[in-house]
């Protein structure tokens, strides 16, 4: 095939999967929005093909909002709901499916297409196989997530549950990164750093953990138990932090310890990414990389003022959705910045 035009075909298959990207940044917040507004179990079953529609009738409606009462976040949280406040519910959690449908859509048109056009090459082939198998175990964990809130004395989905569909979201969002870069011609010319490339490793594995436990924080709300800083309800270390036994458990469900961690590991991570982009000045005459050292600086900078003013809105409703998922579209964002650092990185 000759040279331009297979640049041209990686192009056009790279913007085909950058728009995945951008639906999977989209998917995740409506996901976010979803949770905080405690929607995810408005939906108690799950219908591949005929959940696509909505209720279309009252009769609909009411058989819907009768299997919902079922539900211990009915009984116990949700009680005096409307059918009207169902709908509200509803809407978040069918609308969370949907869209997942149409990025399953937009994939498979786009597979069909380049695959019919012969704009592949055979180097494409297996990690496009390895794209729809990590999508559809994305889908299953979903569906598994939504399982576990729907158990007797379960008013939410499971914390645990929620951070691992929040990861496997983000990696899906990172393998399909990867893959367009190396596609598009731009992040061609490397830059051959060995130091900046073993900072950068340690940024996104802290970042990872810091990721996880943002999950952590909105599964169990966490934010409401210290809406307080710089302290933490007037300490800096607050009290029971090994409340519960073994200490290990604390890691997973105290949710002043979670609340630590998560604080200590924003700290961390703002510490890292500054000491980064001072010790990146090095590099001249690397345009991408000079815009990319910028924006990573300027993305933990809003993060962490946006986690402080989320954590002081936390016992506000609807100042918690907006600040919240604001939050995580920025994590997000953080998230992106870093992997591309990565591609361009290299140790030799």
């Amino acid at each position: 095939m000759d040279s331009t035009l297979e640049q041209r075909n990686n192009k056009q298959v790279a913007f085909w999967l950058l728009t995945g990207v951008a639906m999977i940044v989209i998917q995740v917040l409506i996901g976010g929005i979803t949770r905080l507004t405690e929607s995810g179990l408005s939906i108690t079953e799950w219908k591949p093909i005929t959940g696509a529609l909505p209720p279309l009738s009252d009769a609909a409606w009411q058989a819907e909002f009768d299997r919902y009462k079922v539900t211990d976040q009915f009984k116990y949280v949700h009680q005096n709901f409307s059918l009207s406040d169902f709908k509200g519910i509803f809407f978040w959690e069918w609308f969370h499916r949907l869209w997942a449908r149409t990025m399953g859509m937009v994939f498979l048109i786009g597979f069909i297409y380049f695959l019919a056009t012969k704009k592949f090459n055979k180097k494409m082939i297996l990690p496009m196989v390895i794209l729809f198998l990590l999508g559809a175990v994305q889908g299953a964990i979903g569906w598994f997530m939504v399982k576990s809130g729907l158990v007797p004395e379960k008013y939410f989905v499971g914390h645990i549950e929620l951070a691992t569909h929040f990861i496997a979201a983000l990696g899906l969002l990172c393998y399909t990164l990867w893959f367009a870069l190396g596609l598009l011609e731009a992040p061609a010319k490397k830059v051959i750093n060995a130091r900046l490339q073993g900072i950068m490793l340690a940024i996104v594995t802290v970042l990872f953990f810091q990721l996880i436990y943002g999950a952590f924080m909105a599964g169990l709300r966490a934010a409401v138990t210290a809406p307080t800083w710089p302290d933490i309800n007037g300490q800096i270390i607050p009290a029971g932090l090994n409340e519960l036994s073994p200490f290990s458990k604390n890691l997973l469900d105290n949710k002043i310890t979670i609340h630590f961690i998560h604080r200590g590991l924003a700290y961390l991570l703002f510490a890292l990414i500054t000491y980064w982009y001072f010790a990146a000045s090095e590099v001249k005459n690397h345009l991408l990389f000079t815009k990319l050292r910028s924006w990573v600086l300027m993305l933990v900078i809003l993060q962490v003022v946006l986690g402080i003013c989320t954590v002081l809105n936390a016992t506000y409703p609807s100042r918690l959705v907006l600040l919240g998922v604001s939050h995580q579209f920025v994590a997000m964002s953080l998230l992106i910045c870093v992997v591309s650092i990565l591609f361009v990185l290299k140790r030799k």
